[in-house]
């Protein structure tokens, strides 16, 4: 596949700043780079978000080529794939990298829909093959009970979209050296189909779910909206947030933008304290890529020790007062 070169970043934005999800990205895609001999180029689309250019440098691009016009102001699948697939004909990268967020999980399928080419969605880990020189992926299939391991036999692009918080970001380094290319031309209206009407942010307490280094979550088993205040108790204590099961948020406990699993969100938290829930594979596929994952149930046969690295068997009313209490002690010393 000659004339292909080079990984290409999706870069996404968040509040005027470069994403988390944007600098694992440029993390991972550094390290394939370089294991490749390439460069590194990141494709930023906002406006204004010129000032970004040097920052993404700092994390690790060769190049960063930036977008700016009014049309690209709020995420727009029509506006957003017609750029990238523009730039990539242009500059013909062999690895195109995404997160698996919103933006990404739309706009991957549209661009592999018009260039062709190889893509492997919620990838938990990205390598080269030392012999072929193809992207390997490995994603977990089968809601989370296996993981398979992939690679494209000769198209390219080759695209991915990454989980967020499975790899490191990329750490900063202000004397790298790089290009700021702008995107040159603009968008033409007329290829818009579709317009943003509204936008709804969602209220949250604490620490926001997907950004959660801990996360205390529960199940049915928790019994009401009344017993779910212990664990925000925990969490608070750990510096962490809640989540649910979807019988949780269905019985309305909890509002339903903290449910975790295959119709919910996907987290990847450096601790998942599970409490009183069965681990049914829906909710283990969400949750799957955390670092450690404690199960707490009183059903020494639920599904959830299978995956748990640490498991007690007991009634969480009497384990979380307890470890409530013997982290208030230690944290007042």
């Amino acid at each position: 596949m000659d004339g292909y070169q080079g990984v290409l970043v999706c870069g996404e934005l968040a509040e005027g700043k470069l994403a988390p999800i944007t600098i694992e990205l440029l993390g991972i895609g550094r390290k394939l780079a370089d294991e490749l001999g390439e460069k590194v180029s990141l494709l930023l689309m906002g406006n204004p978000i010129g000032h970004l250019g040097q920052e993404a440098i700092a994390y690790g691009a060769d190049q960063v080529f930036v977008a700016e016009d009014p049309l690209l102001e709020v995420y727009n699948s029509d506006a957003y794939t017609y750029l990238m697939a523009d730039l990539c004909r242009k500059i013909n990268p062999s690895i195109v990298l995404f997160g698996h967020t919103d933006m990404g999980c739309d706009l991957a399928p549209r661009l592999n829909g018009r260039l062709g080419g190889g893509l492997t969605m919620d990838c938990l880990t990205l390598s080269i093959d030392p012999t072929t020189k193809r992207l390997i992926s490995t994603r977990p299939v089968f809601g989370g009970n296996a993981h398979a391991t992939l690679m494209s036999k000769s198209a390219r692009p080759q695209m991915a979209t990454l989980r967020q918080k499975i790899v490191a970001p990329a750490e900063r380094n202000d004397s790298r050296k790089g290009e700021i290319i702008p995107v040159e031309g603009k968008i033409d209206p007329s290829i818009i189909k579709m317009k943003v009407v509204e936008r709804l942010k969602e209220e949250v307490e604490g620490v926001k779910l997907e950004d959660a280094e801990v996360i205390v979550s529960g199940g049915r088993g928790i019994g009401s909206a009344q017993n779910f205040k212990m664990l925000r108790e925990l969490a608070d204590l750990l510096g962490g947030a809640i989540g649910a099961t979807r019988p949780a948020c269905d019985e309305g406990w909890v509002p339903a933008s903290l449910q975790i699993g295959q119709s919910g969100k996907v987290v990847s938290p450096k601790l998942y304290i599970a409490v009183a829930l069965s681990g049914a594979m829906s909710h283990i596929s969400g949750c799957l890529g955390s670092k450690v994952i404690v199960g707490i149930n009183k059903d020494p046969e639920a599904n959830i020790f299978n995956v748990a690295r640490y498991g007690i068997v007991a009634d969480y009313k009497e384990v979380l007062p307890a470890l409530i209490s013997k982290l208030k002690e230690r944290l007042s010393k």
